[in-house]
């Protein structure tokens, strides 16, 4: 009772401030205080590199997004048919396409990759040495199915056995019979390295041109035990589409008409 009217006596008397009375110790806020300068640098950093996080993929998508534009017009060429226009007859009047077709294989891939040039696309490797060798540029499409040959998924497969045709394109037109033979050799040895794998995809393939080198070579007896190996796995694979099943048909007559000259 005493301090209590000690305090009430204090607080009646002029020029005496009472004082605050914390009970229990510091409260939070008291604890937080000393130390809110860095509580806020660290709320400005973490701020900063989510920002930072949000920044990068919105520019990724973006990114994405553009380059699938310019793929679409790339594609956009692409899909423009092959072949002679629809002739005009006496009395009939054609439709009209609603494009018009490219002459040859070699014009539509000249400009397919003239569209690659003026749109900056990026397209693998594999579907650009696939253009360059229609275009008739095989040493430019031997440099850029080499740059993918590495690849482990299917597009290394679709490399090498790019690398082996266009190898094999140019020994054909080589004049040298020494240069041809060794340009075949190394054709026979990419198509070996094809797919690697027995379960593979493309396997059947690597088989049958390793088999068509060999017998281009003369090495008529490796052909035929390599034809024989291919055979069954023209047809192994189950289909996924009708153009899956004509592919691998085809791919099965091919083989079955070369043991046949054997």
């Amino acid at each position: 009772m005493a301090d209590k009217n000690d305090s009430s006596k204090a607080a009646s008397v002029p020029g005496v401030t009472p004082k605050a009375v914390h009970v229990g110790g510091e409260s939070l806020v008291d604890r937080i205080v000393p130390h809110i300068k860095k509580i806020l640098v660290m709320v400005i950093v973490v701020a900063v590199v989510i920002s930072g996080i949000l920044v990068v993929r919105w520019r990724g998508e973006v990114k994405k997004e553009k380059s699938t534009n310019l793929l679409v017009q790339v594609l956009e060429t692409a899909r423009r048919p092959v072949g002679p226009e629809t002739p005009e007859l006496p009395g009939v009047t054609p439709p009209k396409a609603k494009e018009p077709k490219f002459p040859t294989q070699k014009d539509r891939a000249e400009a397919v990759l003239a569209t690659l040039a003026s749109t900056g696309a990026n397209a693998v490797a594999s579907y650009r040495g696939a253009l360059l060798l229609d275009a008739g540029k095989v040493d430019e499409a031997i440099t850029a199915y080499r740059s993918g040959i590495t690849a482990k998924d299917l597009e290394g497969v679709m490399c090498r056995e790019g690398l082996g045709i266009a190898l094999e394109t140019k020994a054909l037109a080589e004049k040298d019979a020494g240069s041809r033979q060794k340009l075949l050799e190394e054709a026979l040895a990419t198509f070996t390295t094809m797919q690697p794998d027995e379960n593979g995809p493309r396997r059947a393939y690597a088989l049958y041109h390793q088999g068509r080198l060999q017998q281009t070579l003369g090495k008529i007896a490796e052909a035929k035990a390599t034809f024989e190996k291919a055979k069954p796995l023209a047809l192994l694979a189950e289909p996924v589409t009708q153009d899956a099943r004509t592919n691998n048909s085809l791919l099965s007559a091919m083989i079955e008409r070369r043991l046949s000259t054997m």
